[in-house]
């Protein structure tokens, strides 16, 4: 993304130029935009012009800005003229300390590792695409005789198809089940599928071909798996097609449980396109990306469509400054949205954006075939982006409207509590274990614009205290915390200090988090423990302030909710990591602390012996018998559980 054109009238709140010191005469002023300058030269005298991404950093090595250049000299050289740009460019030469390059052979592979740097590092000078959660897929899996077909997050797999993206989990999941009853496709674990003696459930009500049980054929079983494929990769029409013509042909040869079979596949698959919002005859593979730009926010919104269905959609509000153009900010977009994702054959675009052809270059590279970036001007192809243009323009009015209401909540919130300032960042802690087992603490963070949920943190309680001990869990979480923040930001200039923090608990609670802010010598972070009341009623809740009287609201006052929202959101967030610790404890097995049994080997030794306790009390020879287990690892296994007989 190349730097922002300069403007001679600046929008927004900034600062006149002559008052952050921009001077090119020595002046080491506020902004010291005469050693950011003298940084950029000093890069210059080395820096090559060919293509190639540069990161600008500060005194903290904090990556300020990430670009990309066709000729790094020639782009570079531009920061040098400090009264032709921005007021914010300005400032961010004026930080500017030191300079790092990274050559490429082609401004295509710049725009990648541009894109893929910005993701990673985040600078606070570049266009953001924030909040990009693990979109989920539809995998087929490739590493067993019958695969199976499964919902699928995170890291492309390695051994199997996967298909999507999709805008929701209920997406995948509705897909999944008619995708079974049209193609009878397992989705149990290789693990129940080898110890089945006779079909499951889904074998009776119509979802599953049961080959656990021999009651389909691999061939047949791979030509639905074939089938199913062809599907989910854009010929769902030739598809629907030859069921019919097999379905009628059924017909007339008085074949009728086959052809009432063939029937309900049609039905299956016709429901997997009929339960979109929109469809488009002939789009089969493609993404709408349609942004709104309004009071200097944006919000993006992306439709996909695979096999010729709607997939769902989702909303982005990339971070950018005020004065950035709708070119600039869905180029930047684009490219960081596909930074780690596959794209489709085709991107429809409600406007053009900046090296429109460049960005085609670096999908294309990215993804192995052609991508085609198009705005559509007329027709059903329009009529889509249209739609996406509408869903973003709601979207961000609801966030406007939502963030202008969490503003007011907050302010009435510093009113209630007599703060000096209307707080920025809340921090919320509750505790979680049962009986005093799997202790864990959760930590919510809010904001002006809602919850952060990127902000989030768990802590797995590490030292040795009683079990249940909810003080000194506290008091372990909060030393953590606040120890870390002083050593990563001691300036406080990320952002990453609370003004406020909310402790789930009374004055017990309250006055542990006291102590740890004493001892670490933190004097103006404010503390509220927040208590139950009366009968532990919602609605009855204490705020206990330190040096100051208790606090009761009224049980109609929009911050009261406020407040609750946010200790439920702590203790949900708190439970539900709880959870997932305790899941995970009860999963483990006494083959996890065996030397060298990893997971395919621990697989194979429980698919031999059919349980951990036939491992154990399995002889020598028995575990050499196992493949992939060799004589030494056998001899390691054995004496594990036999060393102490």
């Amino acid at each position: 993304m190349k730097p922002p054109v300069p403007s001679e009238n600046p929008t927004g709140d900034e600062t006149p130029k002559r008052e952050i010191g921009l001077s090119l005469d020595g002046d080491k002023s506020e902004g010291g935009a005469a050693r950011g300058v003298e940084a950029v030269k000093d890069a210059l005298k080395t820096m090559p012009g060919s293509p190639g991404v540069y990161r600008m950093l500060d005194d903290k090595e904090r990556v300020l800005y990430v670009g990309k250049a066709k000729n790094l000299k020639k782009r570079v050289v531009s920061y040098t003229r400090i009264m032709q740009l921005p007021l914010r460019i300005a400032r961010m030469v004026a930080q500017t300390v030191r300079m790092e390059i990274i050559t490429t052979h082609t401004e295509a592979e710049a725009l990648l590792l541009e894109s893929n740097l910005i993701k990673k590092l985040k600078p606070r000078y570049n266009i953001l695409l924030r909040d990009d959660k693990s979109f989920p897929y539809i995998l087929i899996t490739e590493d067993h005789d019958y695969p199976r077909i499964v919902k699928h997050r995170g890291a492309r797999a390695k051994d199997g198809s996967c298909f999507g993206p999709f805008a929701s989990a209920w997406a995948v999941n509705n897909t999944i089940n008619h995708l079974q009853r049209a193609f009878l496709l397992r989705s149990c674990t290789d693990a129940v599928f080898s110890n089945r003696s006779r079909p499951c459930l889904l074998y009776q009500i119509k979802r599953c071909a049961a080959p656990c049980v021999d009651r389909i054929s691999k061939p047949e079983y791979d030509g639905l798996v074939d089938i199913c494929r062809d599907f989910l990769t854009g010929r769902s029409q030739k598809i629907l097609k030859q069921l019919e013509a097999d379905m009628m042909d059924a017909s007339e040869k008085m074949a009728f449980e086959q052809a009432a079979m063939y029937r309900d596949r049609i039905r299956a698959l016709s429901q997997i396109r009929s339960h979109q919002d929109i469809n488009l005859e002939g789009v089969e593979e493609a993404d709408v990306i349609a942004l709104h730009h309004e009071g200097g926010q944006s919000c993006v919104q992306v439709f996909f469509f695979r096999s010729g269905s709607n997939y769902g959609n989702r909303s982005y509000f990339p971070r950018h400054e005020q004065s950035a153009e709708i070119p600039e900010i869905l180029s930047a977009f684009v490219g960081q949205f596909y930074a780690d994702k596959p794209a489709p054959k085709q991107i429809f675009l409600s406007h053009e954006i900046e090296g429109q052809e460049l960005v085609e270059s670096a999908l294309a590279i990215n993804n192995d075939r052609k991508i085609e970036l198009v705005v559509p001007k007329r027709g059903g192809k329009r009529k889509l982006v249209e739609h996406a243009l509408t869903n973003a323009k709601d979207a961000l009015g609801r966030r406007m409207a939502e963030s202008a209401t969490q503003r007011k909540l907050l302010e009435d919130l510093a009113d209630k509590l007599d703060l000096e300032n209307t707080p920025e960042r809340i921090e919320v802690y509750d505790n979680s274990h049962t009986q005093g087992t799997n202790m864990v603490g959760g930590m919510i963070v809010a904001g002006p614009e809602g919850f952060i949920k990127n902000a989030y943190r768990k802590f797995n309680i590490k030292t040795d205290i009683a079990p249940g001990d909810d003080f000194a869990m506290m008091r372990e979480v909060l030393t953590r915390r606040f120890a870390r923040a002083q050593k990563e930001d001691p300036d406080r200039e990320n952002g990453t200090w609370p003004d406020l923090c909310l402790i789930d608990g009374g004055l017990g609670q309250l006055g542990v988090a006291k102590a740890v802010l004493e001892d670490l010598g933190i004097e103006d972070v404010m503390l509220v423990g927040v208590a139950k009341g009366v009968d532990r009623n919602a609605g009855k809740e204490v705020l206990h302030i330190p040096g100051k009287a208790p606090v009761r609201l009224d049980m109609k006052d929009p911050v009261l909710y406020f407040i609750q929202r946010m200790r439920d959101e702590a203790h949900r967030w708190a439970i539900g990591t709880h959870r997932a610790k305790r899941a995970k404890q009860i999963g483990k097995s006494v083959l996890d602390s065996v030397p060298g049994v990893g997971g395919a080997r621990k697989k194979a030794l429980l698919h031999h012996f059919g349980s951990a306790r036939g491992v154990a009390d399995a002889g020598l020879s028995d575990l050499e018998a196992v493949g992939g287990i060799s004589a030494a690892l056998a001899r390691k296994i054995y004496d594990h559980f036999h060393s102490e007989k």
